[in-house]
């Protein structure tokens, strides 16, 4: 079999943290405006602010797309090679010590190949057979990787390096403080700018909470040269977490 050498390309989603505190004002009527979409505003001795913050860290879990292809003449042979093929992905995937709760079957599809479907009297069929593979140690995503292609797998797809559920939980109590503090010294600004004194909080909002995902598309091609080609290495950047808050603050003169 042909040794794929794989290259990583790089696609990563990033938010910017932005506070949302630009030109605030200040009034003592109208309750009904407690906050507006550009930023900060104020009524009824209140200053509201809307805030961002954003905090790092290194991806603690990945998962990664692989699959199995066939053509033939008939829809029962590409039925059997997938079934062939899958269960030597299987073994391929049990021997790394994944557990089965990890790896999830995508799609299962067999019909008439491009071929088939562009020019009558040709009998050929494709079909395709992938799985998600999760894996708790990212260190090991090019193990996985190069393990899956000599087991037969020809479909690599995407890499999405994220946050387990904990971290997550952890870092969004992070971004949020971040947030709320980013709120807190642009309320003081407001308020020294306009010589007032803030005279407490009156209400928090917290929302759009977000993971910022690192995702690599990998792409490979076939060499010749079996014994040559290093291991698959993909590094990921930092995944990041993003929240916003608006915090109403009450104000004095």
């Amino acid at each position: 079999m042909d040794r794929r050498q794989f290259l990583a390309v790089s696609s990563v989603g990033v938010v910017a943290a932005m506070a949302g505190c630009v030109g605030s004002a200040l009034s003592t009527d109208d309750p009904a405006n407690s906050g507006d979409e550009t930023g900060s505003s104020a009524t009824d001795n209140e200053i509201t602010v809307s805030a961002e913050g954003e905090v790092e860290a290194e991806p603690d879990t990945a998962t990664v797309s692989l699959g199995v292809e066939a053509t033939d003449e008939s829809a029962e042979a590409v039925s059997d090679e997938l079934a062939t093929q899958s269960e030597q992905l299987r073994d391929a995937i049990d021997d790394l010590g994944i557990p089965d709760e990890n790896v999830e079957e995508g799609r299962y599809r067999i019909s008439p190949s491009a071929a088939a479907r562009r020019e009558e009297g040709v009998d050929e069929f494709a079909g395709t057979h992938s799985y998600q593979v999760t894996i708790d140690d990212v260190d090991r995503v090019g193990e996985v990787i190069d393990a899956a292609v000599s087991a037969g797998a020809d479909d690599i797809g995407r890499v999405n390096f994220t946050l387990q559920e904990e971290t997550r939980a952890a870092l969004r109590k992070d971004a949020i403080d971040d947030a709320l503090a980013t709120a807190d010294e642009e309320a003081a600004h407001i308020a020294s700018n306009r010589e007032v004194e803030l005279a407490g909080t009156k209400s928090v909002t917290t929302n759009d909470v977000r993971v910022n995902s690192v995702r690599h598309d990998v792409e490979f091609a076939t060499s010749a040269d079996d014994g040559n080609a290093p291991p698959t290495e993909i590094d990921a950047d930092p995944v990041t977490v993003t929240a916003s808050a608006t915090v109403v603050y009450a104000f004095q003169n």
